[in-house]
Order: structure tokens, then C-alpha cells, then sequence
């Protein structure tokens, strides 16, 4: 009997001791939810702030990345670029025979036959010239004794072929000095240069020169002035074959070179199937325009 009251009191206790559990339960969580929201709150702000920093980090080390690669790749094509383009060793200029207010080089050009000496030896007189014609200079050359030239020079002129530059040169230069020993300083270069090389290597080596007259003249009146000329002028290149032969390579290799000056503003260009006065009368006209003389 008293263990059957125990038992339903304890029963009967039960919902009663729950209840206060419950409520014990309640206000405890209503006492400490405030709090509980607050560590939520600061749990969450403190990971999102981690969030960013490390969002930021890597987009800093994302940035740093893709300049570091921008560098390397710029690096590498001026690397490339510099060892494209670097010469092997520096070669120093070869300095020229003579600046350019110590003398005046007039180059005389055009066809053989088309009155180049004669104008030349008017100027000589006149001006104190000192007419310097490549293939005369050539010819004393081939005919000089022990001359290592000699026969490559004699072959050239025979076959109407250009003498290789380096020989011309070297007999222009020598000349131009041995004449500038004597006081003169002006020059008229006859018959050169006959092609490109032969203009940039002497005005690179030897001297700039101040301008070029060009003398035009048919090819027919060239060939009869060069056919009455042959008859006592004993020059092995005033026959038929040589003739023809000199006109191709006239206009092949010379016509560049004037060209090439003309484009500089540095050319006179006379016609020459005139009287030897009235194309004298216009070469005089040039020199008063270009050098003032």
C-alpha cells in the first residue's frame, strides 16, 4: 500500500518537477540569448572580416602575379630585341682624308662622249681647278712600271667593265693630296663615282662632295663624237664593241648614282648636244648657284 502511494506520488511529482524544469529552461534561455546573439554576431563579423582579408590577399597576390609575369615577358622580348640588333663588336668609323670646308668636290658625270673633259679643262683655267678624271688616273696606273694593277686594269677598260673601287679610290685620294700640297683645293672628279659603292665609300673615306653635273646627251651623238675621237686619240676603248659595251654599263650603274645624288637636291642636270660654249655658259651658271664661285 505504501510502496502504491510512493509510486503515485512520485508520478505525481513528476509532471510538476517537469514543469519547473521547463521554466528553469526557458528563463535561462531568455536570460542569456541576448549574449548568445551578441557571440553569434561577433563570431560572424570576426569570418566575414577573415573572408575579406583573405579575399583581398588574393586578389593582391592575384595582381602581383600577373605584373611579375607582364615584367618576365617584357624582359624577355627586350632581351631578344637587344641581341637581334647588337652588333658582334664596335667598329669605330675610318675618318675621312678631308673635313668638309677643307676642299670642294664637284663629281662630273655622264656618257662617254658626252663632253666631260672639254667642259673640265675650261673650268681648269678659269677656276683654278684641279681636274682629276678617274680613267685617266686608271690608265697612268696600268701603264706605270711594277704596277700590281696593271693587268686587271687592262682588262676592265678593254672588256668596258668598272675597275673594283678600292683602286680607284686610292689613286683619287693620292691625287687629291699631292694637289693639295700644291695649294689647290678644288677638285673636279671626272667619270666617278661610276656606281653606288663608289659614291658612299668615298664620301664616307675621302671627302663630301658639294654637288654633281650631270651632262645629257643622246646616245648617238656620243657614239660619232667617240668615233672621231678614236681616230687619233690611240685609246684602246674607242672602238665600236668597247663603246657599246661602256654604254650599258653607263646607264645600268651610273644612272643610280645620280639618282641617288638628285634625291638630295644635289645635282645640275645639262644637255650637252649644244655648242661647247653654251653648255660652258650653263656649267658656269651652276658653279655661281651652288658654291657661289
Amino acid at each position: 500500500m505504501n510502496r502504491l502511494l510512493l509510486t503515485g506520488a512520485t508520478r505525481a511529482a513528476r509532471p510538476a518537477f517537469a514543469q519547473r524544469q521547463t521554466a528553469f529552461a526557458a528563463r535561462s534561455f531568455v536570460t542569456y540569448r541576448p549574449q548568445f546573439n551578441k557571440e553569434q554576431k561577433s563570431q560572424s563579423k570576426q569570418e566575414k572580416s577573415e573572408g575579406q582579408q583573405q579575399s583581398s590577399g588574393s586578389s593582391n597576390r592575384g595582381k602581383l602575379a600577373v605584373l611579375l609575369g607582364v615584367l618576365a615577358i617584357g624582359s624577355s622580348i627586350l632581351s631578344i630585341s637587344y641581341n637581334k640588333n647588337a652588333p658582334a663588336e664596335f667598329i669605330e668609323p675610318p675618318k675621312k682624308t678631308f673635313k668638309d670646308n677643307e676642299v670642294s668636290v664637284i663629281f662630273i658625270l655622264g656618257g662617254p662622249g658626252s663632253g666631260k673633259g672639254t667642259q673640265c679643262a675650261k673650268l681648269v683655267k678659269d677656276y683654278n681647278f684641279a681636274h682629276l678624271s678617274a680613267g685617266d688616273l686608271l690608265r697612268a696606273e696600268q701603264a706605270r712600271e711594277g704596277s700590281e694593277f696593271g693587268e686587271l686594269i687592262d682588262k676592265c677598260i678593254r672588256e668596258g667593265t668598272i675597275v673594283p673601287q678600292e683602286v680607284t679610290i686610292a689613286l683619287l685620294r693620292n691625287a687629291m693630296l699631292e694637289s693639295q700640297k700644291n695649294g689647290v683645293t678644288r677638285f673636279l672628279i671626272d667619270g666617278f663615282p661610276r656606281k653606288m659603292d663608289q659614291a658612299l665609300t668615298f664620301e664616307n673615306e675621302v671627302a663630301t662632295s658639294a654637288f654633281t653635273i650631270f651632262f645629257e646627251c643622246p646616245e648617238e651623238v656620243m657614239l660619232k663624237r667617240l668615233l672621231e675621237r678614236g681616230k687619233t686619240s690611240g685609246r684602246t676603248d674607242d672602238n665600236i664593241e668597247s663603246i657599246k659595251k661602256r654604254f650599258r654599263t653607263f646607264i645600268e650603274t651610273s644612272f643610280p648614282v645620280v639618282e641617288y645624288f638628285d634625291k638630295q637636291g644635289k645635282v645640275v642636270k645639262l644637255q650637252c648636244n649644244k655648242s661647247v660654249d653654251e653648255v660652258y655658259g650653263e656649267v658656269q651658271k651652276a658653279l655661281k648657284d651652288k658654291i657661289n664661285i
